[in-house]
């Protein structure tokens, strides 16, 4: 069964927690067993001193200083926690014995002389050393000691059972704990839950509370919030974009339909008939274009447009774009200033600069007055090419300066219903500058006329 993140939280730092609390009862067993086990080998020590000053060797044989005093001393008797001493001879035969030791031998262990080391003795354990007695470098007999282990082994016992006991409950305590420690650490990813949860396409402006301590929960609802408002920016601009574009194409459409509705109302002569025939397919191009930079801007949202730089030659896109509109130029009788005396070659996308020098020249060429001149001047330094389209037209009021870039956006609207437009050649213009590296610079003064200036980056 999968767990919820909260008792997966729990669940791990329960795991971590117990292998540290394993570790730390396993460090205390072995220092308490340690230190019980130092202070009975230092109990021995003392009574193996202690003896010693009691037992001599002489002529390689092991006696005592004073028999008489070595019958009465106290570990004759039994005591709570006795000591068993044996002495052996060279043959490790027994010479003397503690009484307590009744019936019973402290056995002799090879290899463990001067050693500590536990054994049995009367079915119980016990901790036990052996000290040999050395003349002429020869060994004499041993002295054997041993201490009752029953007291130690008793406090080892306890210990390991409380440990035991007690493990699991400190787990549980800690589980208990933690799980509450992480329900209150999710609180606020689930009020993130809760208040996503709650977002629809109606109510985009909610946002999560961001939390007071600006940590990693905070990081996350201010990603969130922005993730929010990126997607609230974008569907009101595919509504805005959507209704405008609708409105957009709605225009030529029922400009077409009713200029054909009045050549079936009654008969006409035939140069009427060809002069709404070709204004109808003005607006049918017209169309056409509108609905090109609409799929070219669906191509930009969609990110699937990429430039195919290369050497172009930068006079001959901008001869293209004038013999396209020389029918437009004709129209207003607008005289092109446009002379050079070099070709100017650019690294680019020889398509695209074709568009934005079209769309450029359009704007200049429409908002020009009646008989106007548009000026267009190349020049070029070591990096760049410079190309500027002036024009001397109505030019744009300062106020609208930020936003002629906006998409269906268009200055002078109102007050000038005959220029034909849809408002977004600029805002096309102004993308393809940026998928080409290219730097656009707008100039412009009510009634004064327009200056853009293009910057290229050189081939």
């Amino acid at each position: 069964m999968a767990l919820s993140f909260k008792n997966r939280i729990a669940f791990l730092y329960l795991m971590s927690t117990a292998l540290l609390v394993l570790f730390v009862y396993v460090v205390i067993y072995l220092i308490v067993n340690q230190s019980v086990y130092s202070h009975i080998d230092t109990d021995i020590s003392v009574e193996v001193k202690d003896l010693l000053t009691e037992i001599q060797v002489n002529n390689g044989n092991v006696m005592l200083v004073d028999a008489q005093e070595w019958k009465e001393k106290e570990h004759n008797t039994l005591n709570v926690n006795p000591i068993y001493i044996q002495i052996l001879n060279s043959k490790r035969e027994p010479i003397d014995k503690s009484p307590n030791l009744k019936n019973e031998n402290l056995a002799y262990h090879i290899g463990k002389d001067n050693d500590f080391y536990n054994t049995t003795l009367l079915r119980q354990n016990v901790r036990q050393t052996q000290y040999p007695f050395v003349e002429n470098n020869r060994i004499q007999g041993y002295l054997i000691v041993a201490m009752s282990l029953e007291d130690a082994n008793y406090v080892l016992s306890n210990l390991t059972q409380v440990l035991l006991v007690t493990f699991p409950l400190v787990l549980l305590i800690l589980f208990i704990i933690t799980r509450l420690i992480a329900g209150r650490s999710i609180r606020p990813i689930t009020r993130i839950t809760n208040t996503t949860r709650e977002i629809t396409k109606e109510n985009l402006n909610v946002r999560v509370e961001l939390p007071q301590n600006k940590d990693e929960i905070y990081l996350l609802s201010t990603t969130i919030n922005n993730l929010l408002d990126r997607i609230e920016n974008a569907i009101i601009r595919e509504k805005q974009f959507t209704s405008d574009a609708s409105h957009a194409l709605r225009t030529p459409l029922a400009v077409v339909k009713g200029t054909l509705e009045v050549l079936i109302r009654q008969p006409r002569d035939t140069e009427e008939y060809k002069e709404k025939i070709k204004y109808c397919i003005n607006e049918i191009d017209r169309l056409n274009n509108l609905v090109d930079q609409l799929l070219l801007l669906a191509r930009f949202e969609n990110q699937k447009i990429v430039a195919k730089t290369e050497t172009i030659t930068l006079n001959e896109i901008i001869m293209e774009s004038l013999e396209r509109l020389s029918s437009k130029i004709a129209g207003n009788a607008i005289t092109i200033d446009f002379t050079f005396d070099k070709h100017f070659y650019v690294h680019s996308d020889a398509y695209l600069v074709s568009m934005i020098i079209t769309n450029l020249l359009s704007n200049a060429l429409k908002y020009s007055n009646h008989g106007g001149n548009v000026k267009i001047v190349l020049s070029e330094n070591e990096k760049i090419v410079t190309c500027r389209i002036i024009d001397r037209g109505i030019g744009i009021p300062e106020a609208d300066h930020q936003k002629i870039f906006e998409q269906f956006y268009r200055s002078h609207a109102q007050e000038y219903p005959s220029v034909k437009g849809s408002g977004l050649g600029l805002s096309l213009v102004k993308r393809l500058c940026e998928l080409l590296h290219t730097q656009l610079v707008i100039e412009s003064r009510e009634q004064e006329g327009t200056t853009v200036t293009l910057l290229f980056p050189k081939a």
